[in-house]
């Protein structure tokens, strides 16, 4: 495989850039969701429109809680400000709702503009997001690289033709072999964007 140069590098918001503590079994048994199946998939087959709100409000409340108390994960100020210098553009892709992801971006003081959340496009594992992104970049797919700490990440990146990183600076997931990187420690990243650059 011939190695792409990286121009550009999407992120994933909680659990990569900023801490979460959403608890996701909590929030599937409030609005009845098995624990196997994901959450958003369930409330769009709710059969109501009544009832898909309501199953939403409670996920907002959530994230909204969530959001207030988000702080910015070790290493990730300073790698974003060497991706700066690097001027490699950057933008963030997430499940969360629009009002959550921008209160955690102007609490942890994340200096990124560009911002897709499932209010814009699609959810991951969909790549539509990721595709907007390189298209509003002019950068052709391959030379993209979406930075995840979960599975829908990186098959967010594959559906897209980007390159996967996992960032997993604990236990390793059974599907990080699926990555085309794997990060332990964030500050490592502009390193590895240097090295194909």
């Amino acid at each position: 495989m011939i190695q792409q140069t990286i121009k550009g590098v999407i992120f994933d918001l909680d659990g990569t850039l900023v801490s979460s503590e959403l608890d996701f079994q909590l929030i599937k048994a409030q609005v009845g969701c098995s624990p196997e199946q994901d959450l958003l998939d369930f409330i769009a087959q709710l059969p109501s429109p009544y009832m898909r709100q309501e199953a939403m409000n409670i996920v907002h409340q959530h994230e909204m809680l969530d959001a207030q108390n988000a702080e910015l994960l070790p290493g990730v100020a300073s790698s974003l400000k060497r991706l700066e210098q690097m001027q490699i553009p950057m933008a963030i892709v997430t499940r969360n709702f629009g009002r959550a992801a921008k209160l955690k971006l102007a609490q942890c003081n994340v200096p990124i503009s560009l911002i897709l959340t499932r209010d814009d496009a699609p959810a991951k594992p969909n790549p539509s997001a990721l595709l907007h992104i390189a298209k509003q970049w002019q950068f052709s797919t391959p030379h993209c690289m979406y930075v995840g700490d979960y599975l829908y990440d990186i098959q967010a990146a594959h559906n897209a033709k980007m390159r996967s990183c996992l960032y997993a600076p604990e236990d390793m997931p059974h599907y990080a072999s699926q990555a085309h990187h794997i990060l332990r420690h964030f500050n490592e990243l502009p390193e590895l964007v240097k090295a194909f650059a």
